[in-house]
């Protein structure tokens, strides 16, 4: 007799072997099929085992590092503001709300912020921050500038420093 096992012949020989052989049932045990049987007859055959994907995430993970512009609006009482500014807090607010609706609208952000950013560091950078971590910037910046996409333009962002207009690059 060939004793070469093909897949088919393999199952009826594990329940042959399970349920004592071609003799029939073992006297010891109990009636009905055996724990054997029951799982050989259970277990899926390898062709029928598939593999699934793991589930599609739903949302981008933060990222780490961001590049992005800002044009800052500051007012009298704000925090390192340079002398030259008189404006009020009030007058502040909506020179960033125009300036947010000018760059929303088409606007090159390079330009407003040379025009009109407060911060005398990032002005002559036509307002580019570089590449930064979360952790570089206060937290009512960092906040808002990593929950926008590439390219994006900030609403108005409120720190110590004044009003911000940003835009993320990277």
């Amino acid at each position: 007799m060939d004793r070469t096992l093909v897949p088919h012949t393999l199952s009826l020989l594990l329940i042959t072997a399970a349920s004592g052989g071609c003799e029939g049932p073992r006297k010891d045990s109990p009636p009905g099929p055996s724990p054997a049987i029951a799982s050989a007859a259970l277990a899926p055959s390898p062709s029928a085992v598939t593999s699934v994907a793991p589930p599609a995430p739903t949302e981008e993970a933060e990222p780490t590092e961001i590049a992005a512009q800002h044009v800052l609006i500051a007012y009298r009482g704000a925090k390192n503001v340079p002398r030259t500014v008189r404006r009020s807090k009030a007058e502040a607010r909506k020179l960033a709300e125009e300036i947010v609706t000018k760059a929303r609208g088409g606007a090159e952000f390079a330009k407003l912020a040379e025009a009109y950013s407060d911060d005398p560091g990032t002005r002559t950078n036509l307002g580019n921050l570089g590449k930064f971590p979360k952790d570089k910037m206060v937290p009512e910046f960092s906040g808002p500038a990593f929950k926008l996409g590439e390219g994006e333009i900030s609403d108005v962002v409120e720190t110590p420093f004044g009003f911000h207009v940003i835009k993320r690059n990277q």
